[in-house]
């Protein structure tokens, strides 16, 4: 089958990244590299068990961050949260992220993969004050510029900077050119950010966005050579060997 048409054989939730929880270390590594503190007041847009509006609070101090997720069940773990921390300055709320008000915010967590949601939420985010900073996990905005990269994190702040995809893709990378070595290094970093426990299962995300990564790169003219390299065309057959995964149709 076409990846398009395994990617819509998988789970909504998996799709959306609805279960998908980030480890206390990316948080860590998230609030470093936004420079986020005392001053900051933080939103996580799909907060998930809380832990990351927890850290934000203990270990950096902002002056009041705010979770939002319309999970019910959730939302009432994260408030036994707020009483088994003593989260005095934490507040969750169970409503969907498209139609809640956040804006005093100055910096926001937001990792969503649906393309209805990331449209609207640009429209709302590009009301917000100026420099208030939105990460994004893998991709920046939809036509934004990435203020900042530690990829896979990235840094958009308002207001925006306008660009393709092409501009994007050299913003992230920081070369003129990618190889495979360069993609694989981009994919593992991602799968280690998302924290699976299953080696084998984070072997193939990286197989999936490495390709993914060099053939998006390709197709811009931003790929090293006019050649498939020969890594590139190992991977595309195991996919399509072992898994029944066709991705060359995507070469264009």
């Amino acid at each position: 089958m076409k990846i398009e048409d395994y990617i819509k054989s998988l789970p909504e939730n998996i799709i959306s990244g609805e279960d998908v929880q980030l480890p206390d270390h990316s948080f860590r590594e998230i609030f470093e590299f936004v420079g986020i503190g005392e001053k900051d007041i933080f939103y996580h847009l799909g907060c998930g068990d809380g832990n990351g509006v927890a850290i934000a609070l203990q270990k950096f101090n902002v002056k009041k961050a705010i979770g939002i997720d319309y999970n019910k069940e959730k939302i009432q773990q994260c408030n036994k949260l707020v009483k088994e921390k003593n989260l005095t300055r934490a507040k969750f709320l169970c409503t969907d992220i498209q139609t809640a008000k956040f804006d005093d915010a100055t910096v926001i967590l937001f990792w969503f993969t649906d393309n209805e949601i990331t449209e609207n939420m640009k429209k709302v985010f590009e009301n917000l004050q100026d420099g208030c900073r939105i990460i994004t996990i893998w991709g920046p905005l939809i036509g934004c510029l990435p203020e900042k990269v530690d990829f896979p994190y990235i840094i958009n702040k308002v207001p925006f900077k306008p660009a393709d995809l092409k501009g994007q893709l050299l913003a992230i990378f920081g070369t003129k050119c990618i190889d495979f070595v360069t993609a694989w290094e981009y994919a593992e970093r991602y799968t280690k950010a998302i924290g699976s426990s299953d080696a084998d299962n984070d072997r193939f995300v990286c197989i999936l966005q490495s390709l993914v990564i060099w053939i998006n790169a390709k197709n811009l003219g931003l790929a090293c050579g006019d050649e498939i390299p020969e890594a590139i065309r190992n991977y595309m057959s195991i996919l399509k060997t072992f898994f029944g995964i066709e991705v060359e149709h995507l070469l264009k």
